[in-house]
């Protein structure tokens, strides 16, 4: 059974910092990364490693955020630094694993991240 299960999240203050967590379980993943989700706002990519270990970031979040994975213990890191109040959101971590010619996606149930101004 596939579990993700994300920690790390709370409230902090403009410009400070978090590292979310995602502990994955029960398949191997070729695609690990973050998603996130604003009140009244669709899911939209935070960051990503894709299949070929490259990484994707969404360009509001380059030089803030650094996604990191430990393939060994199946965990995948954000690091959020210089948080802004529009980082505000839940975030979920998603997990792709290859199932013939598509990709199979997991999500965890996500974790809030509140940033004040």
């Amino acid at each position: 059974q596939v579990q993700l299960v994300e920690s790390g999240g709370g409230l902090v203050q403009a410009g400070g910092s978090l590292r979310l967590s995602c502990a994955a379980s029960g398949s191997i993943f070729s695609i690990m990364g973050w998603y996130r989700q604003a009140p009244g706002k669709q899911r939209e990519l935070v960051a990503a490693f894709t299949s070929g270990d490259r990484i994707n970031y969404a360009d509001s979040v380059k030089g803030r955020f650094t996604i990191s994975r430990d393939k060994a213990k199946n965990m995948v890191y954000l690091q959020m630094n210089s948080l802004k109040p529009e980082d505000t959101a839940v975030y979920y971590c998603n997990a792709q694993r290859v199932s013939g010619i598509t990709y199979i996606h997991y999500w965890g149930k996500g974790t809030l991240v509140t940033v004040s101004s």
